[in-house]
């Protein structure tokens, strides 16, 4: 048969970690190709199989098949973090497999890496297969326009407001502290989403750092000076949420000194921050301190995370989804080519890979605007020092009171965290003190 006659075939593939939505996705693209005249499969696995070339990991899928997913979490196609844009076999690999399934347009779904995959193979293809990517992840951290979410980022906010919300009730009814991490490798709007929705104590983020390569104390000095003012104002009690991407601002060196930390690194390269023990190394820290001064408060560590990733979504994302798919399907059969397909305001937008590539050839990271008016409202309402505690003396000494502590000492101690960002050597020229 002649080959514009013959029907073509669109192949998804999902990549990196779940998220809430995958399956609405995979629902409207299928839905909208095989409306359009093409057959449709999907690829098992991410690109664990096509990167060795091994062409027969797939279903073919049919709109009774897909009708009905987009209201349950995970992948009906499963995922993978393999990454084929490792290695130039692999990508040839990846290119060799696909062609043998005569795949006419690719949409990947994934993240900042399966981004970087499909660039990778849009470029190697260069026209064979047309390429998109449908943005995912509950970090929230691509660069999208109009400020507009990553799907599955909205649910798995709605799911850890609900527990951490339900954690302060506890923390409040227990007199105890709750000390959460959630994920966000890169940055952290999930941490913060969560933490101001929810009202927590106070969220600690790694941007609010200013790239600045921070010490592990100083993360410990955040978290106790909170409990101190707490208990100050006869509540002696709190949820602290922790984004775990405050384990890449502190010095690798310095971690290795603390007990339960694993460096090891993933597929991609990037840390393993869910080896890393960030809630338990803090709460072991900051108890001892507060015993050593006769203080004995209770801290409990939780992880909340892969409880996120595969929650059925909220009406939000069936929705989001489902115009994110149909966008990448008509966006390919316009005979484009090489593009995150965004939704904003109803209208698709394309972001071409190469416009938000970084110098290493990866897809650019959108991190918490620390300068917002969003994240200056956070702060607002969260319990930790401020300047304002340190403008009268009575106010310190009572804080430092509170904390079995002399008044010398807790300002030594603590005033360098109202610094923006936080750092010793800022108090040290400002005051005229030494380090503590």
């Amino acid at each position: 048969m002649d080959d514009h006659y013959r029907k073509k075939t669109l192949a998804i593939v999902v990549g990196g970690g779940p998220a809430p939505g995958i399956n609405g996705v995979i629902r409207s693209v299928t839905i909208e190709a095989i409306n359009s005249g093409m057959n449709v499969i999907g690829i098992l696995d991410g690109f664990e199989h096509l990167s060795k070339g091994d062409s027969t990991h797939y279903k073919e899928l049919k709109i009774e098949d897909v009708s009905r997913i987009h209201f349950s979490g995970g992948s009906i196609l499963q995922t993978s973090r393999i990454n084929p844009a490792k290695s130039k076999e692999m990508l040839d690999a990846s290119l060799k497999a696909l062609t043998q399934l005569s795949v006419d347009y690719l949409i990947t779904i994934g993240g900042d890496d399966t981004a970087t995959s499909a660039y990778k193979i849009d470029q190697l293809a260069k026209g064979q297969i047309q390429v998109a990517h449908v943005p995912k992840t509950i970090d929230n951290d691509l660069p999208l326009p109009g400020n507009m979410p990553t799907f599955g980022y909205q649910t798995a906010r709605d799911f850890g407001f609900h527990i951490v919300q339900s954690l302060m009730l506890d923390a409040a009814t227990t007199r105890r502290w709750y000390y959460v991490v959630t994920m966000g490798r890169k940055a952290g709007h999930l941490a913060l989403g969560i933490g101001k929705s929810a009202g927590a104590t106070l969220t600690i983020i790694g941007e609010e750092f200013r790239n600045t390569t921070i010490s592990f104390e100083t993360i410990c000095d955040i978290l106790e000076a909170s409990i101190i003012k707490r208990m100050a104002q006869g509540n002696p009690y709190g949820v602290a949420v922790l984004a775990e991407g405050i384990i890449t601002r502190i010095d690798s060196e310095e971690l290795k000194s603390h007990p339960y930390v694993n460096l090891e690194k993933d597929l991609h390269g990037h840390i393993r921050l869910s080896e890393i023990d960030i809630g338990r190394i803090t709460k072991d820290e900051v108890r001892r301190r507060l015993r050593e001064r006769g203080l004995d408060v209770t801290i409990v560590n939780k992880d909340i995370g892969y409880e996120l990733r595969c929650a059925s979504p909220i009406p939000y994302d069936c929705e989001y989804t489902q115009d994110l798919g149909y966008a990448a399907v008509r966006y390919l059969l316009n005979d484009n080519s090489g593009a995150i397909v965004t939704v904003d305001k109803g209208q698709l937008i394309p972001i071409k890979f190469e416009d938000i590539i970084d110098e290493n050839g990866r897809i650019s990271t959108r991190e918490v605007d620390v300068d917002s008016d969003g994240y200056q409202v956070a702060r607002k309402y969260m319990i930790r020092l401020e300047k304002g505690d340190f403008d009268e003396l009575k106010n310190v000494a009572r804080l430092a009171l509170i904390g079995n502590m002399k008044t010398n000492d807790f300002i030594e101690k603590f005033k360098y965290l109202i610094n923006d960002p936080p750092a010793k050597d800022k108090q040290k020229s400002n005051s005229g003190k030494t380090k503590a």
